[in-house]
């Protein structure tokens, strides 16, 4: 663990960590599918509703703080991402945002076109790409990820890059095994032939520094639920397409980006919560700004890197179970692990952990193709854990503890 880490001051953050089940401390690693909150977002949301808020455009004091809550929120964003705040979108959530971009997507498609797509995303990257190929008669392509290594080779998915591709949508992390894709290259490839990269960060949100310009992407987008904040998606999109694309929108709307993309009004409160949470992150490092994001994720890297190598250390004692994904700690995967417990279906698994106050996760976790192509989903999927920045060495050890039972 990195000395510097202090992670029982940063549980006092948190007041959710002080749940307890059966008279025993709840370890919340079931992160993957929504993490808890620091004490800061919950009172930055509180605030904006205590202080009164009001809509966008009313030119008096509430509605001016609704706007100032709003560009703060962009800002927060662009910090996280690394791009201009009139390129961040906001939405209900990272599903809602990428349905609204592929309806608008599919407007600008001819038959004999055609689309990249991965059986490791999360079927939010997957289904509404599909869907709206499907409604312009345009073909998909799947790049497949190696089951026994978890892994998505970058080769895999330029192979199926051609003349006639549109776009190429890809996971820069698997919430399902943990694995982090290697954008960069794909994006290289699909500019050389005028394709545009859309890339699912969601699962890499908590975990990994995010940076567009590096990966060289034209559209990112992830939840800010997943990163110790309120239920709201922000989407990343270079300006000239969001100029350039059509927007799904009622016609009083603001027609210049990024606001044509923000249909309805927005939860301020809840945005007031995404600037609170990506200060959070900052605080977890050195320095303001961009840069604090950067350190903030080499300790949140360094803590996590730990954790999972003492779990991944502790399963390889237990012959009844198999762990799916890299099967090491590196710059390939995060903290998040899928495991199968021989002769238990995953909710058993799973309510035999809650019993003794640790939340993990089972099924498939909307990575239906990731599933299938393990070839568990019709078992009932597997069991998923994951560990971010406040989990402890204790709570590592407690589920191998756990798990070690099983066997019995």
């Amino acid at each position: 663990m990195t000395p510097s880490y202090d992670v029982t001051a940063i549980r006092e953050r948190f007041p959710a960590l002080s749940r307890k089940e059966n008279d025993q401390p709840v370890a919340y690693l079931d992160g993957p599918g929504g993490t808890q909150v620091p004490r800061t977002v919950i009172e930055a949301m509180a605030n904006a509703l205590s202080d009164g808020i009001s809509n966008l455009g009313g030119g008096f004091g509430s509605s001016d703080d609704a706007a100032r809550i709003t560009d703060e929120a962009r800002a927060a964003m662009a910090r996280l991402y690394n791009c201009g705040p009139e390129e961040v979108v906001f939405g209900q959530n990272m599903t809602s945002l990428t349905f609204a971009m592929s309806r608008a997507f599919g407007r600008a498609w001819e038959s004999g076109d055609s689309i990249v797509l991965t059986s490791l995303d999360h079927d939010a990257n997957f289904t509404p790409w599909e869907m709206a190929a499907d409604d312009s008669g345009v073909h998909v392509r799947v790049a497949e990820f190696d089951p026994s290594s978890g892994e998505l080779d970058p080769a895999a998915v330029i192979d199926l890059i051609d003349e006639s591709t549109r776009l190429v949508a890809v996971c820069l992390a698997s919430n399902a095994l943990g694995t982090v894709v290697d954008v960069a290259p794909v994006a290289s490839a699909a500019h050389q032939v005028g394709a545009l990269v859309y890339v699912d960060a969601v699962h890499a949100g908590p975990h990994r520094l995010i940076d567009v310009t590096a990966l060289a992407c034209d559209f990112l987008v992830a939840s800010a639920y997943k990163f110790f904040g309120p239920h709201v998606g922000a989407l990343f999109g270079k300006s000239e397409h969001l100029s350039s694309l059509n927007a799904y929108k009622v016609r009083p709307a603001p027609s210049v980006p990024p606001e044509k993309w923000e249909t309805g009004t927005q939860s301020f409160e809840a945005l007031a919560g995404v600037s609170a949470a990506v200060e959070h992150l900052t605080s977890l490092g050195e320095g303001e700004g961009r840069a604090g994001v950067v350190s903030a994720f080499e300790t949140i890297g360094g803590h996590e890197g730990s954790l999972g190598e003492r779990f991944l250390d502790g399963l390889a004692d237990m012959g009844h179970v198999r762990s799916y994904g890299p099967p090491e700690m590196s710059e390939q995967r995060v903290a998040t692990f899928a495991i199968a417990v021989d002769g238990m279906p995953a909710e058993e698994v799973v309510a035999k952990m809650a019993a003794r106050g640790i939340y993990v996760w089972a099924g498939h976790y909307y990575a239906v193709n990731v599933m299938e192509r393990l070839g568990v989903l019709d078992d009932g999927g597997l069991v998923r854990i994951g560990f971010c920045h406040y989990n402890t060495v204790d709570e590592v050890d407690r589920t191998l503890n756990a798990l070690a039972d099983l066997a019995e």
